[in-house]
């Protein structure tokens, strides 16, 4: 499968998960790149769709080594990474800086993305969570981890794009094998616009 662009993605997402239409399912989309995606995949399966907000909890020196991420929702959760706290001699004092500034900013994107609406119950529910694509799968593991406390009956990962060594990577995960280069975008366009 090649991609036009997001929305396209999620078109063709849809189709792959037409099992679920009709089914006690909520689509839960990573923002930003995830929104389009997820649009899609909703409106095919006719199921509702909600935000699951995540934030990296960055080294302070290097934001983009991942020490942990922290996960919205009534009861926010914080996942640690702690090979790399070690690693890095992060303190304890800063890494609770770090995740209270993370939570700070999902409180802000959470009332400029949702405002006062509440967020869609998972509990005992399937929730599908939708990105645009997974390149190291360190975000998208601490939404899952962080999802799994909400209760849902079954958490089903749906991205268009993956790094090949992510696809099928994880303890206790069942992926379907893709063929070559499904899911993948034209070798022209590698990088989609951001959203």
């Amino acid at each position: 499968m090649l991609f036009d662009d997001r929305i396209d993605a999620g078109r063709q997402l849809a189709a792959k998960l037409s099992e679920y239409q009709g089914k006690d399912v909520v689509v839960l989309a990573l923002p930003r790149g995830g929104v389009p995606v997820a649009e899609q995949v909703a409106d095919r399966l006719g199921a509702p769709l909600d935000l699951l907000l995540v934030r990296k909890i960055g080294v302070p020196w290097q934001p983009e080594l991942a020490m942990g991420a922290v996960i919205d929702g009534s009861k926010p959760v914080i996942v640690r990474n702690e090979d790399v706290i070690r690693i890095a001699r992060v303190s304890e004092d800063d890494f609770e800086a770090t995740a209270r500034s993370e939570l700070k900013e999902i409180e802000r994107r959470k009332q400029r993305y949702i405002g006062g609406r509440a967020s869609v119950d998972v509990a005992g529910r399937t929730a599908i969570v939708v990105d645009d694509g997974v390149a190291t799968g360190a975000t998208v593991r601490a939404a899952i981890r962080g999802l799994r406390k909400r209760e849902p009956a079954k958490i089903v990962l749906a991205v268009p794009v993956a790094a090949r060594r992510r696809r099928g990577s994880g303890a206790g995960s069942r992926r379907r094998r893709l063929p070559p280069r499904a899911g993948g975008f034209p070798r022209d366009r590698t990088v989609l616009p951001p959203v």
